[in-house]
């Protein structure tokens, strides 16, 4: 099963969820399509699989990101601790971002992929919690989800970024997020 959903994330991140197909998957992990269809019933649910998977990983690589210590920190280095873990688990998991920024999936892996995103959520909006005291919940709450926003929209770019550019996108998302959160968080 692990070795079917290893071939799932590199043949979703090399055509795409929407062109991948099952026997693809098969293929990939050296099965046959019966054997896929003895663990799942079609690809959604290897997709679902697959998700569940990253989710449990995306956990621990977050836990390293966005353990609350880092609220003390000056904003420069809290952003080099939350951005750097998240950028290497995004770009040592392909298939998972190809999941995660599909924009047509179905309604039930939209659903599968709702934990992954609210878990970045949450945990910026614990940090914001702990550095910004008296920074009120709606208001904090909301530039947390912009913060991941901004974030997510810059994820393409630094994707696709050979490893020579890799650097100098990472350091202007870093920059555009703390412009953005600098004047937030200050009192």
């Amino acid at each position: 099963m692990e070795e079917l959903l290893d071939a799932a994330a590199e043949v979703f991140a090399a055509q795409g969820y929407a062109k991948a197909s099952t026997n693809a998957v098969a293929a990939a992990a050296g099965a046959s399509p019966g054997t896929l269809y003895q663990f799942f019933r079609n690809k959604e649910a290897i997709a679902e699989a697959l998700m569940a998977r990253y989710v449990q990983r995306l956990r621990a690589a977050h836990g390293e990101a966005f353990d609350l210590s880092v609220a003390d920190l000056p904003l420069a280095d809290m952003l080099d601790r939350v951005i750097d873990p998240i950028v290497a688990f995004d770009r040592a998991n392909p298939g998972f971002y190809a999941l995660l920024s599909d924009p047509h999936l179905s309604s039930g892996l939209a659903n599968a992929k709702r934990p992954a995103q609210a878990l970045m959520f949450e945990q910026l909006d614990r940090i914001l919690a702990k550095r910004a005291p008296d920074f009120p919940p709606e208001a904090r709450a909301r530039t947390a989800e912009v913060a991941v926003h901004l974030f997510r929209g810059l994820l393409p770019l630094i994707m696709s970024a050979d490893e020579a550019a890799l650097p100098g996108l990472v350091a202007e998302t870093k920059e555009v997020l703390s412009a953005y959160l600098a004047p937030r968080l200050s009192p």
